[in-house]
């Protein structure tokens, strides 16, 4: 039987404003809802290793839904973010922020992890997937052309790898392309069918 009907039993909610992840879970052939926006503080401790941040706020994220989910309720939450030189790449605040960003992305390799999150009333999973993307040198000309045309202010890192600066910069990628994009749907789509196993074994 094939995942999207095995799912059929269960009411699917994607807890994201991100409208490439809803596009993606989209074209998995999975129905499900979009979940009513929930706050949840998104900070680390500081000392926690940079690769182990995206799953980490995605668990937070999970856990703002645990008191309201119904018994035939599956949530997915997710978090992505951009490691270069160092640090996380977050959300730009401001143009000059995107600039900086893009400036640190540029003529060097970075790593891109999204963190995903499974849950319902009595169960959770977790996990994270890693892809590599390799930028070609950016003139300051390309990365203001790119910042103003597309106002990338709602992406970690400050680009979508579906826009422009993906064609024109990227040189190339290691691992999941979609991972990039802000949903690992091949890890996701493996993920959920052993979760359904645990779930139907603890029925």
């Amino acid at each position: 039987m094939l995942l999207k009907d095995r799912l059929k039993e269960y009411k699917i909610l994607l807890a994201s404003h991100s409208p490439r992840r809803r596009q993606l879970l989209a074209d998995c052939g999975i129905e499900f809802e979009v979940a009513e926006g929930r706050d949840a503080e998104e900070c680390y401790p500081a000392d926690m290793p940079l690769e182990e941040v995206a799953e980490y706020l995605s668990v937070l994220k999970s856990d703002a839904y645990v008191d309201i989910l119904g018994a035939r309720e599956l949530l997915i939450t997710a978090d992505t973010v951009v490691i270069a030189g160092g640090e996380i790449l977050g959300k730009p605040k401001d143009r000059e922020d995107a600039l900086r960003m893009l400036s640190l992305l540029s003529d060097r390799e970075h790593k891109v992890i999204t963190g995903v999150t499974l849950r319902t009333q009595t169960q959770r999973r977790s996990f994270a997937c890693e892809s590599k993307v390799r930028f070609r040198a950016l003139e300051r000309e390309e990365m203001e052309y790119y910042i103003d045309t597309f106002r990338p202010y709602d992406k970690a890192g400050a680009y979508g790898i579906q826009e422009w600066i993906g064609y024109v910069a990227i040189q190339g990628i290691e691992g999941s392309f979609y991972n990039v994009m802000g949903l690992p749907v091949q890890r996701l789509y493996v993920e959920l069918e052993d979760f359904l196993e645990i779930l139907t074994n603890r029925q």
